[in-house]
C-alpha cells in the first residue's frame, strides 16, 4: 500500500463520492463506471461525507478481496483529507524513524502495539538513554474552519480511557505522550472538539495536568504519498 517513502505503492484512481454506507463501503463514481469501494475508517467522517466530494481510490488485485478498491483520500472544502485510519500508525512511525517529529527523535528503540496492561495497548514503546516513553497516536480528520483541525469527531469513550491509562503510565515511570496526526491540508491549529465530547476536554486537561504531553502535526498529503510534515500549535480554550 505504502512503500518506505510513504508513497502509494499504486496510482490512486480519482472518482466522484456517491454515498457512504454501512460503515464500509462507498460508492464512488469513476470517469465510465460507478465502483463500490472499501471504506476504512469507521468513524463519523463527519464533514468529508458531501456527494460529489472528489476522491482517490487505492486499486486492489487481491483475488480474495471482494472489491476491488479502497478509499484513502477525500477532497473537502479543498483540502485533502487521508481517511485511512490503518494507516496513521504506519505514517507516525515512519515520523518516528526519520525523526520527523521534534520531540520524539532519535530513539533506541520503537516498538509498536506494546501491552501497558492486559485491557490497554498503546500504539509505540519507545525507548532512549534508559527512559522508556508510551505513545498514543489519534488519526484526525475533522475540521470546521479553514485553519484547525479538531478531534474527536464522534463520542469516543475508547480514547477517554486511553487519556486516563496514559496518566497511569506516568505513575509506574514512563513518559507518555499523545500525537493527534492531522491528515488535512493547511491546517495551522488544533483542538479538542469539547462540544462534540464534553468528556474527552475534561481528561485531556486531566491528563496534560498529570504530565502527558500532547503534539499535534499535520501532514504532507497528496495523492502520490503521505508523511508528517509540520508541527501545530494546540489551542487550549
Amino acid at each position: 500500500m505504502y512503500n518506505l517513502m510513504m508513497e502509494f505503492t499504486k496510482s490512486l484512481v480519482k472518482g466522484k463520492l456517491i454515498r457512504r454506507y454501512k460503515r464500509f463501503f462507498t460508492d464512488v463514481k469513476l470517469q465510465k463506471e460507478t465502483v463500490t469501494a472499501h471504506c476504512p475508517n469507521t468513524g463519523s467522517m463527519r464533514g468529508l461525507l458531501a456527494e460529489g466530494n472528489e476522491v482517490y481510490l487505492l486499486p486492489n488485485n487481491d483475488p480474495k478481496r471482494k472489491l476491488k478498491f479502497g478509499l484513502e483520500i477525500i477532497k473537502s472544502r479543498k483540502n485533502l483529507v487521508g481517511v485511512n485510519t490503518h494507516m496513521a500508525n504506519r505514517i507516525a512511525k515512519h515520523g518516528l524513524e526519520n525523526n520527523l517529529i521534534n520531540e520524539l527523535k532519535n530513539n533506541d528503540l520503537v516498538k509498536p502495539e506494546v501491552f501497558f496492561n492486559k485491557e490497554t495497548r498503546f500504539d509505540f514503546l519507545l525507548g532512549k538513554n534508559n527512559q522508556k516513553s508510551f505513545l498514543e497516536v489519534k488519526n484526525v480528520t475533522l475540521f470546521r474552519d479553514n485553519t484547525t483541525a479538531e478531534f474527536p469527531d464522534a463520542v469516543t469513550t475508547r480514547g477517554s480511557k486511553h487519556l486516563l491509562t496514559l496518566i497511569d503510565a506516568i505513575k509506574k515511570g514512563y513518559k507518555t505522550y499523545l500525537l493527534f496526526l492531522v491528515q488535512i491540508q493547511n491546517m495551522k491549529y488544533f483542538k479538542i472538539a469539547k462540544d462534540i465530547d464534553g468528556q474527552y476536554y475534561k481528561n485531556f486537561l486531566t491528563a496534560k495536568k498529570a504530565g502527558v504531553n500532547f503534539l499535534a502535526y499535520r501532514c504532507n498529503i497528496s495523492p502520490k504519498r503521505i508523511f508528517i510534515d509540520q508541527k501545530l500549535k494546540i489551542i487550549d480554550e
